[in-house]
């Protein structure tokens, strides 16, 4: 059974940095790993992407340059390290897990597995 725990969430204040972490057990056969966010009232967000094997990334505009993704194979672990955080960061975020493909890394529909989320809250 594949399971995808997401933890690091919390509150900061704009500026501010968060560190993302989604520990991942059971066999999930895809490639892609991806983190997407989606705030109240507002449609689901590919916020980043990585591709397990060729680790290939990809980022959403609103995140280029400050948000970054990575992994630990040895640990099974995707980090997405969060800086110069803005209040329009806020939002419940998801780790995913996959058979996507380069064309639909930031796109949720692409991914099987889901965690529960964790809240990141930026203050203004």
């Amino acid at each position: 059974q594949v399971q995808l725990v997401e933890s690091g969430g919390g509150s900061v204040q704009a500026g501010g940095s968060l560190i993302l972490s989604c520990g991942t057990s059971g066999y999930i056969g895809g490639d892609y790993m991806g983190w997407f966010r989606q705030a109240p009232d507002k449609e689901r967000e590919g916020v980043a992407a990585i591709s397990r094997g060729g680790g290939a990334t990809y980022y959403a505009d609103s995140v280029k340059g400050r948000f970054t993704i990575s992994q630990d194979n040895a640990k099974n672990t995707v980090y997405l390290q969060m800086n110069s955080l803005k209040s329009e960061d806020t939002a419940m975020y998801y780790c995913a897990a996959g058979y996507a493909s380069a064309r639909w890394a930031l796109n949720g529909n692409a991914y099987r597995y889901w965690g529960k989320g964790t809240q990141v809250t930026v203050s203004s």
